[in-house]
């Protein structure tokens, strides 16, 4: 009985390191977009992954056939969203950096445009994730990448060079 026990854990820790190994790097990505930080000095980026995928180790036995890349960037996006507008924690009072292209948005408009474009999450479950309306999370991703598309130039992230950056649907930085 406790060598099989011991077996499981032994599975399930493999089973979730594998899981890490390939989409930790999306995911803060994503975290990193969202928090507005620099790619290379994102300690909130880093503290939300690290939450979410601790919170996805707790449930790794109880998902079946759950994709656990979907149920960490769920976690990853309302773990933001109650930390960056519900209750002003941590998340939304910092400042965001001044030379990401994500910056000069709220935290509302870069989570709905992380998800939709960044993530390819659909405007119905983005909606149902956040608790609105797939016609206001339409008009949020459409303010945001209006802002985004017609900002004033400024150093574009990370390049040191003048001009804008946005995201793309692909989750690349396109020059404005």
């Amino acid at each position: 009985m406790l060598e099989r026990h011991a077996s499981r854990a032994t599975r399930r820790a493999r089973e979730f390191e594998a899981f890490v190994a390939g989409a930790a790097g999306r995911l803060l990505h994503a975290a990193t977009l969202l928090t507005a930080e620099a790619p290379d000095d994102n300690p909130r980026a880093r503290r939300l992954l690290t939450l979410s995928l601790a919170h996805t180790y707790a449930s790794w036995d109880r998902l079946h056939t759950e994709d656990p890349y979907d149920r960490t960037r769920s976690y990853l996006a309302t773990r933001f969203a109650r930390g960056a507008w519900h209750h002003h924690g941590a998340l939304g009072r910092s400042r965001p950096h001044p030379a990401s292209p994500m910056a000069p948005l709220t935290p509302q408009e870069r989570l709905i445009l992380v998800l939709r474009l960044y993530e390819g999450v659909a405007e119905e479950q983005t909606a149902a994730l956040l608790g609105l309306s797939p016609e206001r999370v339409r008009a949020i991703c459409h303010r945001a990448t209006s802002a985004l598309l017609h900002r004033p130039p400024g150093p574009a992230l990370g390049d040191g060079r003048e001009g804008g950056a946005v995201m793309s649907p692909a989750g690349d930085r396109r020059a404005t």
